[in-house]
């Protein structure tokens, strides 16, 4: 799967990756870091669920990121 379009560095996200450990053993990402290397695309918003791409593995799933919700991480891949 390609890195989508609408993908901007600018617009980032640290949230570990539905699909792939690449942050795994990570020093910063585990101290809760804004790691340099362990980062996702942000591709929009609805409210606090967040839509993201790992820019290694190309996954695309959403979260939803409000304090106290129930763990939800939804792949969008078929």
């Amino acid at each position: 799967m390609p890195i989508d379009p609408c993908a901007d560095v600018a617009r980032r996200a640290w949230l570990p990756c539905a699909n792939c450990a690449k942050d795994s053993g990570c020093s910063s990402c585990f101290d809760g870091s804004n790691c340099a290397s362990h980062w996702q695309y942000l591709l929009g918003n609805d409210g606090p669920r967040v839509f993201l791409q790992c820019p290694q593995c190309s996954n695309v799933w959403n979260v939803n990121t409000r304090v106290g919700a129930v763990s939800d991480l939804v792949s969008d891949r078929g």
